[in-house]
């Protein structure tokens, strides 16, 4: 009874299982038949006696091999795998997760691959840093610098029959295309750009390159990500490059102090050029205010001067003598035609004057008393003016 029998799991016309049993005894009947067991006389020895042992366990050895071959056909596939199902090696299904079955060996085959592990792939070292592979590390820059390099692949299987049959070594043509990718990429990019600001971009031109690669391959691979682990010159090289970097790294910094103290300098230099500026411009327009105020004030004296010359000339020189003396509290006079210096005590007249005037506002019981100030206060008044008067009539008299 074949599996797609009709009357497979019907046992007696109920819905129970197949009696196994009854299977074994048909088909060892079927085989004693082929094999001559049924014909009067022919499966008899020559004593007469039956041979009813040979047949019948030939037939049930050949009914167990008959079931092993077929349960060999059963297969799973765990989650996260792929199973490739081939038929002469030649493939003809891929089965999800869950249990399948195919035609036994050596018809049908199956190969399974996991399409959810990570695998990874590593450029320039293996299992750690330390343990370099130079001729995979070593590269050469744009700018003709050798960098050493050691980077990680990691990608996953997206295409389980492209991954078994459309390449003889999948993961080793990673390997190799990771390789090449990267010797492009550095060799495009300067040297201070891969070590220092550049390694994103590196590792992100890898990734796309080696994937339009392996995509041209028709490889099944999916690359994940790149990762890089370490990126120096070579170890003969090291010191003298460190040296490199830090007067590299002095000259920024200088350059940062110098550009620092410029831009301290140069606001305060431009906020005093402007300053100065407005104090030019302020005093420029103050000396043609002033000039002009002088112009407009001569022309004004002019007029008066040439209505009346004298009495202009006798005001313009009392006025000049009141700027002159007005905080002169003594004069030293020379007279004409003569030997002797008149002086005028203008201090100790101001002092008589003011202690006549604080006399006179106190009030006093006797009129002598009260007298005496005001006749002081007036001789002192009088011997001032006739001072005052005096010293003018030289003056007119000089001129």
């Amino acid at each position: 009874m074949g599996l797609n029998d009709p009357q497979w799991g019907n046992k007696n016309g109920n819905g129970g299982p197949p009696d196994l049993e009854a299977l074994l005894r048909k088909l060892n009947q079927k085989l004693t038949a082929l094999m001559g067991g049924g014909k009067g006389g022919a499966g008899k020895p020559a004593g007469g006696a039956p041979a009813q042992g040979f047949g019948p366990g030939i037939g049930l050895i050949v009914a167990i091999i008959a079931l092993i071959w077929i349960g060999s056909g059963f297969y799973i596939v765990d989650a996260g795998q792929r199973g490739a199902v081939l038929r002469f090696g030649k493939n003809v299904e891929i089965t999800q997760p869950g249990p399948h079955w195919h035609l036994p060996f050596p018809v049908e085959t199956v190969e399974i691959v996991n399409v959810s592990q990570v695998r990874t792939v590593e450029i320039g070292y293996r299992d750690n840093v330390k343990n370099k592979i130079l001729n995979e590390s070593l590269m050469l820059t744009d700018d003709e610098n050798i960098i050493d390099i050691q980077f990680a692949v990691q990608y996953f299987v997206s295409d389980p029959a492209a991954y078994l049959f459309n390449n003889r070594a999948p993961d080793e043509n990673v390997h190799q295309v990771a390789e090449a990718a990267i010797r492009e990429v550095v060799g495009k990019n300067k040297m201070d750009f891969v070590l220092y600001e550049g390694r994103e971009q590196v590792t992100a031109e890898t990734t796309k390159l080696m994937q339009s690669i392996l995509d041209r391959y028709k490889s099944g691979i999916l690359i994940s990500k790149v990762t890089m682990q370490n990126a120096q010159p070579p170890e003969q090289v090291q010191a003298s490059f460190d040296d490199a970097v830090k007067a590299g790294q002095d000259r920024e910094r200088q350059k940062n102090e110098g550009q620092a103290y410029a831009n301290d300098v140069i606001p305060r230099a431009s906020g005093a050029a402007a300053r100065l500026m407005q104090e030019a411009q302020g005093y420029h327009q103050s000396v043609i205010a002033n000039a002009e105020g002088d112009a407009s004030r001569f022309k004004q004296i002019l007029v008066e001067y040439q209505k009346a010359p004298a009495v202009t000339r006798e005001r313009m020189y009392l006025d000049m003598m009141q700027q002159m003396l007005g905080n002169v509290s003594k004069v030293m006079i020379d007279q004409k035609n003569g030997n002797s210096l008149l002086y005028l005590p203008l201090d100790k007249l101001m002092e008589a004057t003011r202690a006549g005037a604080a006399v006179s506002t106190e009030a006093q019981p006797a009129a002598k008393t009260d007298v005496a100030p005001a006749t002081t206060q007036g001789s002192d008044n009088t011997a001032a003016q006739s001072a005052r008067e005096s010293l003018l009539g030289r003056d007119r008299e000089t001129r």
